[in-house]
């Protein structure tokens, strides 16, 4: 006779077998996806749902919740070392960490010195960027609040789940080369659904890359964490709403080639530059700590 603890598995066992069976590339892809969707969801499920100041204090209790569960923590116990391998390292070596958090720091500054040259080039389609993110009817203090969170929902939950949960087993598969590729290219999938999509799509590509460069050269997804959120409190107050001013600049199909344009050409060569020294040295430090 079977054993009854053996039928009550086998449904889980079997099932298990056959996600063990599809290709890694899938598995990363889908994982990867659903680990950054489940807090993205909640957050704009509950600002849909709950009135007032509440979805902060809410998201607050589930990002502490999403980042122990995903790094490793807490049930089940026969995945919390795959768990702890995507979340990548928490702890880093001092020289590790500055190298990493240089690169962080001038990741942000890429990003925003791409969008001018970008809305110098091409008419900033203010309209398009606005869709979603009205701050007129509340306090100053409220909005600023609502972008911080915005920007810590979207770089902790995408970091995890595209450079932690996809792009580590895709590293493990593929290298890292082309893990970052596949990996931007499905964060640039995840953003097709935006109103402002269709201007930033090499941007969404290349600062996906960036993005994995920095995880894997830190062997941490700390400082992309880091950088995306200060990132996208930028792009938040500044891009999709007004509240820290508004961009007004002409096309050079105007204005020509000014003082300006070549002022941020300078910034953004100098710093992706920067950026890509940084993110060296922090690889170096890495590996040599390791041996």
């Amino acid at each position: 006779m079977e054993d009854t603890s053996t039928r009550m598995q086998h449904p889980g066992s079997a099932l298990f077998g056959f996600w063990r069976r599809v290709p890694v590339a899938i598995r990363a892809i889908v994982t990867g996806f659903l680990v950054a969707e489940i807090g993205i969801t909640t957050w704009t499920t509950s600002l849909i749902l709950i009135p007032g100041i509440w979805p902060l204090v809410i998201m607050g209790g589930v990002l502490w919740a999403f980042c122990a569960h995903f790094s490793g923590s807490w049930w089940p116990k026969a995945t919390a070392e795959s768990r702890r391998e995507r979340f990548r390292a928490v702890r880093l070596p001092r020289a590790v960490w500055t190298w990493s958090l240089a690169a962080a720091m001038l990741f942000v500054v890429v990003s925003q010195s791409s969008f001018v040259l970008t809305f110098r080039i091409v008419e900033f389609p203010a309209e398009l960027f606005a869709q979603g993110f009205g701050f007129d009817d509340i306090p100053l203090w409220a909005a600023w609040t609502f972008i911080v969170m915005s920007a810590l929902v979207a770089g902790i939950c995408e970091e995890i789940g595209f450079r932690g949960y996809m792009q580590v087993p895709l590293e493990k598969r593929y290298g890292p080369g082309v893990a970052i590729a596949i990996t931007s290219l499905m964060f640039l999938l995840l953003h097709l659904n935006q109103a402002w999509a269709p201007p930033l799509l090499l941007h969404l590509f290349a600062l996906g890359a960036l993005f994995g460069i920095l995880a894997y050269a830190a062997g941490s997804l700390i400082p992309s964490i880091i950088a995306h959120a200060v990132t996208d409190v930028f792009n938040f107050a500044y891009w999709w709403s007004d509240v820290a001013g508004k961009f007004d600049m002409r096309t050079l199909a105007e204005t020509g080639i000014d003082v300006h344009f070549v002022v941020w050409s300078f910034v953004f060569g100098a710093s992706l530059v920067l950026f890509l020294w940084a993110t060296h040295k922090a690889n170096v430090a890495r590996q040599w700590m390791a041996d």
